[in-house]
């Protein structure tokens, strides 16, 4: 024993005497809620894919097809002069297209999980698609249609508690004026 930790004889313990950490005890977590408070908070945000990114992509793309063409028309022999023409000329081709707008990228099945942006610009194309297919509009909130029940049995429960207070109030005034003509009488 030393500094006075451990047992003062190990002798019969069925330990060696020194003291250990008990790593089966659990500590306690913090005291938070295992939800947030602000439900704003919590909504699913679907993640924007960087523009800069995806056009560097498009142009890397261009280049590559270009870069293909160069080679097959080196190893034909094609001269040096033609071969640039016909690479500018693609290039050209490629670009208004992009631009048109009538390359839409790559297919979204064949995409790989770390072209996230691509993965994100597929899957906001898909959900817009989607979206009108099913005629929900563009300014539609998650769980409006709950909100607006709510607030039509809001708006019922008030109109329902209106009659019964004039309800209320027109029996009262025929108590009233039952009484004055039993008093008169």
């Amino acid at each position: 024993m030393s500094s006075n930790v451990g047992l003062t004889t190990p002798r019969g313990s069925g330990t060696s005497g020194y003291v250990t950490k008990n790593r089966s005890l659990l500590k306690p977590r913090d005291r938070a809620a295992p939800y947030p408070k602000d439900w704003d908070q919590a909504k699913h945000r679907q993640r924007q894919p960087d523009q800069e990114i995806l056009e560097h992509e498009a142009r890397r793309e261009t280049e590559v097809k270009v870069f293909e063409l160069r080679d097959k028309l080196e190893e034909e022999g094609v001269d040096e002069d033609e071969i640039d023409d016909q690479c500018t000329a693609l290039r050209k081709k490629l670009e208004d297209a992009r631009k048109a707008g009538r390359s839409s990228g790559p297919d979204a099945r064949n995409l790989k999980s770390h072209q996230v942006h691509d993965l994100a610009k597929a899957k906001i194309e898909e959900s817009e698609r989607l979206r009108k297919a099913l005629g929900i509009s563009a300014d539609y909130e998650e769980g409006s249609h709950w909100r607006k029940q709510e607030e039509r049995l809001r708006e019922s429960l008030a109109q329902r508690d209106k009659e019964e207070e004039t309800r209320k109030e027109r029996a009262e005034e025929k108590r009233r004026y039952s009484d004055d003509d039993e008093e008169s009488d």
